[in-house]
């Protein structure tokens, strides 16, 4: 758990340091979401922090991209149509958010985090 005190020299520290890996690779969930948890925060405000979070990283990436003429109009429509499986999931999810337990939450919660991550280091040494 991080204290109050720590957290006011903590949180811009983790901020600085996800948005720096996040535009190195794209991925805005290390160390911020492992951050988040540490914050003792109680499951339903986790979800909203890490929504906000994955929202503003997400919008804050693609002001990037427009910035650097890497945003093109035909990626971004294949994006928005991933959009779709992507609410379809989120409404799901909450359907199982609301009968787990905080403690059953925030294990699956990394467990598939973990998963993610498996598959994207896997994938990126060419094994898939």
């Amino acid at each position: 758990m991080v204290s109050p005190q720590a957290e006011r020299w903590l949180s811009p520290a983790v901020g600085l340091i996800t948005g720096v890996l996040t535009g190195a690779t794209g991925v805005f969930v290390i160390p911020a979401v492992p951050y988040f948890n540490s914050l003792g925060l109680e499951k339903e405000d986790l979800i909203q922090t890490l929504g906000l979070s994955f929202t503003v990283s997400t919008l804050a990436l693609a002001v990037g991209l427009m910035a650097t003429g890497q945003f093109k109009a035909a990626v971004a429509t294949s994006s928005l149509l991933a959009v779709l499986p992507a609410l379809g999931g989120m409404f799901f999810g909450q359907r199982v958010r609301s009968r787990l337990k905080p403690e059953a939450f925030r294990r699956w919660f990394f467990v598939g985090l973990l998963i993610l991550g498996t598959y994207m280091v896997v994938r990126a040494v060419g094994m898939i």
